[in-house]
């Protein structure tokens, strides 16, 4: 009988390993920790492990990609990935530098389990992200997907998107943190894996900003470890591991890996982290400060330690509990919500606790809620943790923060499936034009916008819904003001991962421009199924090389070849159910504007009558993946191609039109092309615009084929439609002219409100606001 030999032996403990503490490692994963350690890991070391070594955490399926293709540096980044967010410079005053703080994250695998609880959580998260920056949050969004409201599960579906936008407002709302906009879809590929990405934006100065790492000093000054917000419950527990594995039939029984939300404590504790932060800041005190999220205690306290060179001891049975006789692999990777880590001088705790425990009286606003200290920095780079007289814990912190890596197989994704038959025959314009806006991926998303608070903080310039992105002035007393919008479109990405990666970008870029500010900034989350499967790898590869080449294309406005930085981020693999059915590959992309007078923010619907109506970019007809094509069931080929140099100069001349005061609104083409932005813009934000628009594209068109009309009216190859103010028409056509891109001059806003389009002086469309805003206005009313 052969021996075993000392790896095999080790692989073989490691599999009972996984099997007894339930562990989503595998067993390979596990020796390697066997290996490390160079002995079998405690329990609370094993479930420490599953955490940080997570997809979710540890990135080790895409870090690869994402160092290679993404671009994160630029002359006004401050902080780019790798903190809890990213922060970037936007302008100077005074001397000191006035930035933006952005960070970008998905909730989705417990949305599916609990819609209310996972979406509320998630915001809860990301805006924790931006505080324990220093910075104010002064808005956020919610890029949602979900399943067919009309499908096999459609009442499941329709559950989870009530619950889940009931989520964000009940969250959001109460926090005093307004909503700027989003995005949301539907598709039965989202049936058993709903998407719900939550992004926040905060504003801080930059001599204020404090870092997610235990400042370099502590390895002079003796330095504690804090816990601040709610008593540590078995909520949450293996969230990370949870958000890494594929979602299957059992999930009723992770619901316990979904956190509790609690907006008031949170708002409780943001007015006494701001009094804590100013007295530190008076004092000259150094601190660092991290969000309890995934990975728990655990995770948070050893990333801050870590990014400080530095190790940790934690004392669990000094952890603040709601539960008694919480076993210490709980207290150490439960994610309870609303708490925050923060690393200080010994000689500054006495005061800090002071601080939420008595003047802001955490005890009473949640039982239980307190700030306590539970731990201390320590030279040596290792991570400790103790209960009683136990060390439970005692780990390298390299083998923790570090984790496997891997460069998984890919294999070209197969094309989505024709359905059967004879291809349809174009339909006429107008009847598919009012198809297209009663259908959930094209209709009003004021339903879902109603929900959410716009202008709590008062500040609003352009509120989400009214126009192409939301955009207010955060900064009281200036004129300067921010712009954000999230777009990435599904169907493209499954039809082309390469261009879907690149228009999630440019859709994102045309929509912040449309309003008239220069993007500054962009933030991703990377939504697809399991990285394991060569196809789902190869999609994510040409996406995340296409949002790269993108960014790189686009360019930083008035640096010198600069990319658009991607600051802050988030991969959300295994979004996919055990049946094999995954979803389809889902780049979104956030991207954040500048623009320094807010009288220059262009609406995105018509405004004066007489004014005249200009095409930009041109209608290539490519309608794969089209919402047209949808209509009939079908994909079609090829998708819109990424055409960036033509991207590059169309938002050079929008800008330029915008800051010489020329146009009076402006809106970009994208879903259901041309026709639905025109109708839009008629339209107005409420379905009750005043003013109508004829159109002639006698001149785009080359054929008049109705088949060349029809492509021409329905691609949806990126483009602006800009009105322009009277006597400011040739001003504008010189700029046109100087920059080289594809414009017409292709009709007229007239005091009349309806929608008129002719071909060779026959009207293809004629349609009044009331019959364009029925099918668009009902489309989601039922449903939320």
């Amino acid at each position: 009988m052969t021996e075993m030999g000392s790896a095999e032996k080790d692989l073989k403990t490691a599999a009972d390993i996984v099997t007894e503490y339930d562990l989503t490692l595998t067993a390979e994963e596990v020796a390697e920790v066997i290996k490390l350690l160079g002995r079998e890991p405690s329990k609370t070391e094993a479930f420490i492990f599953d955490v940080a070594w997570s997809e979710h955490c540890s990135y080790k399926s895409s870090r690869w990609a994402l160092k290679r293709y993404l671009p994160t540096t630029a002359s006004n980044v401050v902080l780019g990935p790798g903190e809890d967010a990213g922060v970037v410079r936007v302008f100077r005053e005074n001397g000191v530098g006035k930035c933006i703080a952005v960070a970008h994250e998905s909730h989705n695998h417990p949305s599916q389990v609990l819609p209310v609880e996972g979406a509320a959580t998630g915001i809860g998260g990301i805006v924790r992200d931006v505080y324990c920056m220093g910075a104010d949050v002064v808005g956020c969004l919610d890029p949602l997907r979900f399943g067919d409201p009309e499908g096999d599960h459609g009442h499941r579906t329709r559950s989870i998107a009530r619950g889940v936008v009931d989520g964000i407002w009940r969250y959001a709302n109460p926090i005093g943190v307004p909503n700027l906009g989003g995005d949301v879809y539907f598709d039965s590929c989202y049936d058993d894996n709903c998407l719900v990405n939550v992004i926040a934006l905060g504003i801080v100065d930059e001599d204020k900003i404090v870092r997610s790492a235990v400042p370099r000093i502590a390895h002079d000054v003796h330095y504690f470890i804090m816990v601040v917000g709610k008593p540590t419950d078995d909520t949450g527990v293996g969230g990370a591991s949870f958000a890494s594995a594929v979602l299957d039939d059992e999930a009723e029984e992770s619901k316990s890996a979904v956190q509790v939300h609690d907006p008031f404590l949170k708002r409780v504790l943001t007015v006494a982290n701001k009094e804590m932060l100013r007295r530190a800041r008076e004092r000259g005190i150094e601190i660092g400060w991290k969000d309890t999220g995934a990975g728990g205690l655990a995770g948070a306290t050893s990333e801050l330690a870590a990014a400080g060179d530095l190790g940790a001891k934690i004392y669990l049975d000094r952890v603040p509990l709601a539960i008694n006789g919480l076993p210490p692999e709980i207290i150490a990777v439960a994610e309870t919500q609303e708490r925050y880590v923060a690393a200080i001088p010994a000689f500054f705790a006495d005061e800090f606790t002071e601080i939420y425990n008595e003047i802001y009286d955490l005890p009473r606003v949640f039982p239980g809620a307190c700030a306590a200290v539970i731990g201390e920095i320590t030279r040596e780079l290792e991570y400790e943790m103790i209960h009683g007289e136990e060390v439970v814990a005692s780990i390298p912190l390299d083998a923790l923060t570090t984790g496997p890596a891997y460069k998984r197989p890919t294999v070209p994704a197969s094309p989505p499936i024709e359905p059967e038959g004879p291809q349809p025959v174009p339909g006429e314009p107008g009847k598919t034009l009012l198809q297209l806006l009663a259908t959930p991926n094209v209709c009003s998303r004021r339903p879902v916008f109603d929900h959410y608070d716009k202008n709590v903080q008062g500040n609003a310039v352009i509120e989400a819904g009214e126009s192409d992105a939301g955009v207010i002035a955060p900064w009281h007393g200036s004129r300067r003001a921010v712009a954000a919008a999230a777009d990435g479109n599904p169907f493209i990405t499954r039809l082309d991962p390469y261009a879907g990666g690149a228009h999630a970008v440019l859709e994102a870029v045309r929509n912040v421009v449309a309003v008239g500010t220069t993007p500054i900034c962009i933030t991703d989350c990377l939504n697809f199924g399991s990285p394991e499967e060569p196809e789902v790898m190869w999609s994510f590869v040409e996406a995340v090389r296409g949002i790269g080449d993108a960014c790189r294309a686009v360019g930083l406005r008035g640096s010198d070849g600069e990319p658009l930085p991607i600051v802050s981020g988030n991969v959300s693999f295994y979004n996919q159910s055990e049946t094999g059915a995954a979803v389809y590959p889902t780049p979104v992309v956030c991207v954040f504007g500048y623009i320094d007078d807010i009288d220059r923010a262009t609406a995105g619907y018509l405004q004066f009558p007489d004014n005249a109506l200009y095409l930009i970019g041109r209608r290539w007809g490519e309608m794969g993946a089209s919402a047209a094509y949808r209509l009939d069931g079908r994909w079609g080929t090829p998708a819109p191609r990424p055409r960036f140099e033509d991207e590059r100069l169309m938002l050079q001349v929008v800008l330029e039109v915008n800051e010489t005061l020329l146009n009076a609104s402006c809106h970009d083409i994208s879903d259901g092309g041309l026709a639905v932005c025109l109708a839009e813009m008629v339209m107005g934000p409420s379905g009750a615009g005043q003013l109508g628009a004829e159109i002639d594209l006698t001149d785009v068109i080359d054929d008049n084929e109705p088949e060349e009309i029809y492509k021409a009216l329905f691609c949806e190859n990126g483009g602006y439609v800009v009105e322009m103010n009277q006597g400011c028409e040739y001003a504008a056509e010189l700029i046109f002219e100087a920059a080289g891109v594809d414009w017409w001059r292709i009709g007229t806003v007239i005091d009349d409100p309806r929608l008129v389009v002719y071909m060779d002086g026959k009207p293809v469309i004629s349609e009044t606001v009331e019959s364009l805003a029925e099918p668009w206005a009902g489309g989601l009313r039922e449903l939320f």
